[in-house]
């Protein structure tokens, strides 16, 4: 059983993600806090597993506390969950020893993934984030660079780069190769609907419209010769 420790000072937000957490057996919600400080005690007084914490809080924000946590006790896993898609509130989290950053609009089965992947040890930022970071890291010089996660840095490599799985990036190479879906499916040897469904999750996983763009991205961050 995985335990966690939910901090936001919106009650709503809080009952919100118990209420995703409650239906997956494998998760128990041990606490909850509305600041900083209160958060610093349950992770002292429960040693939860992982804490997901809000970015803006009052008396102490998001960054503080996971700084805090960190220095506590690293093995609490942390994930910053945040409205702001900011280079800086996401490097600053990363520089705090968070292992995940997800934005507020994040759909149910993203939000399970990264609580999931965060509580094997791994990190996980969502795809607009890893995009963010990536841009940042590429428009920093080497003095900004050394104050960054290099660790980051080297898991955000092309296929993990956005999440996508085996068979999305299959479909990225072959998609921007020039064939249609229905190639796709008999290259792949699955089905049309199949290819739809891989196709509009990787297309919707890179921010892409169309195969122009998605071509654009995918060259842009290495993914494609």
């Amino acid at each position: 059983m995985i335990k966690i420790v939910l901090v936001d000072d919106h009650f709503m937000v809080r009952d919100g993600i118990r209420a995703i957490l409650e239906d997956e057996e494998q998760y128990s919600v041990v606490g909850e806090a509305s600041n900083g400080p209160e958060a610093i005690e349950l992770v002292q007084s429960l040693s939860p597993d992982i804490v997901i914490c809000d970015i803006r809080m009052p008396q102490m924000s998001g960054i503080e506390v996971v700084q805090k946590i960190t220095a506590l006790d690293n093995s609490v896993r942390t994930i910053m969950l945040s409205m702001h898609d900011s280079d800086e509130y996401i490097l600053q989290s990363i520089n705090a020893g968070a292992e995940g950053y997800l934005l507020k609009d994040a759909g149910k089965e993203e939000f399970l993934k990264a609580i999931s992947v965060v509580s094997k040890g791994d990190k996980y930022f969502s795809g607009d984030v890893s995009s963010i970071l990536v841009r940042s890291i590429k428009g920093s010089d080497s003095s900004n660079i050394s104050a960054i996660d290099t660790n980051v840095a080297k898991k955000q490599s092309s296929k993990d780069l956005f999440e996508l799985t085996k068979r999305e990036a299959q479909i990225l190479r072959l998609a921007v190769s020039g064939m249609t879906n229905k190639d796709i499916a008999q290259e792949l040897n699955i089905s049309k609907r199949t290819t739809e469904v891989h196709r509009f999750n990787l297309m919707k996983k890179m921010g892409v419209k169309n195969v122009l763009e998605l071509n654009n991205k995918a060259r842009e961050y290495g993914m494609i010769p």
